[in-house]
């Protein structure tokens, strides 16, 4: 029975190419006027997994609703009703940013189109550069060019592939301040990224690698539900005690952090016993420290099993 308050309510989808399974039996619930973070590595099924929601994919197995729609039956009245962004910029870079809008919302037998057209301008800070070519855009706005045309036709959802892909930090930080400005008006948003960064920026995250869904969960509760804990080492032979550790009883992983190591393990007391021995070395600063998502994302990562291998 699908949960009438949520925007995206699937169950079990599952795509299969050939003989891979890129998406094993996934499930999703986003709420109306969430921003719905969709991490994973590349490759994990995260755009496949957004197609099958959006009616471009038929899965194999499963079922669920969109916007009250069955992903299955429903998907043209789906299209209807939702923005999608590839990862990809796909509109026409011989035409001007204005054309563009024009173009798309005549698809979209958009009403009061030349209105809706300059509000979009307007909303996404196109206006002054309305006569440029698309080709001649930087990668930031060529993305506020895609995204003014996902809105065009008013979408209750927006459903964004990596929307920030080479990107550079302050586009990609504006581009966020127009999505929780979305947010607030009422649109639901799934955005799927592998910039851990931007995941403290959505309300709830799900993680998905090779395939199958690891943990979803409000953003602030995600590191505390994986269940870590982490320790902080700077100074000098990092790399010599970093392989010292691997493999260690109670140490699950050792990353770099730039200057430092994070150790972290699942349970407090046997992490601390694995690494004492190392406290006195006097080449050595010891912190214990809160885990972040990246470490959450990296213990989630080890004991996954990649399924084109």
């Amino acid at each position: 029975m699908n949960d009438p308050e949520m925007v995206i309510d699937v169950q079990g989808l599952t795509k299969i190419f050939g003989d891979k399974t890129v998406v094993d039996h996934f499930d999703l619930k986003v709420p109306k006027g969430a921003v719905y973070g969709f991490l994973g590595p590349n490759g994990s099924g995260k755009t496949t997994t957004i197609r099958m929601v959006c009616g471009l994919l038929v899965p194999n197995a499963g079922s669920g609703t969109a916007l009250g729609f069955d992903v299955v039956k429903d998907s043209s009245e789906i299209k209807k009703r939702v923005g999608y962004m590839t990862q990809k910029f796909s509109l026409w870079e011989d035409l001007t940013i204005r054309e563009n809008l024009d173009f798309v919302a005549r698809m979209y037998k958009v009403e009061n189109r030349k209105k809706k057209v300059d509000d979009a301008l307007e909303d996404l800070g196109l206006s002054a550069r309305s006569h440029q070519l698309a080709g001649s855009l930087s990668g930031g706005w060529k993305q506020r060019l895609a995204l003014a045309a996902c809105m065009l036709h008013d979408p209750e959802l927006l459903l964004l592939d990596e929307p920030t892909a080479g990107v550079d930090p302050k586009a990609r930080r504006e581009f966020w301040d127009t999505i929780h400005m979305l947010s607030d008006r009422g649109v639901t948003i799934l955005v799927s990224t592998h910039y851990m960064d931007e995941a403290v920026q959505c309300d709830y995250i799900a993680y998905i690698a090779y395939g199958k869904k690891l943990i979803d969960a409000p953003s602030d509760e995600l590191v505390d539900r994986v269940g870590i804990h982490t320790w902080r080492v700077e100074g000098k032979g990092l790399k010599a005690l970093s392989n010292k550790l691997k493999g260690i009883d109670g140490v699950d992983d050792v990353a770099r952090f730039g200057t430092a190591l994070h150790v972290t393990g699942s349970d407090k007391e046997s992490l601390k016993k694995a690494i004492e021995p190392y406290f006195d070395d006097p080449l050595l600063d010891w912190k214990e420290r809160n885990p972040g998502l990246e470490e959450a994302f990296i213990h989630l990562m080890t004991g996954s099993e990649d399924n084109f291998q």
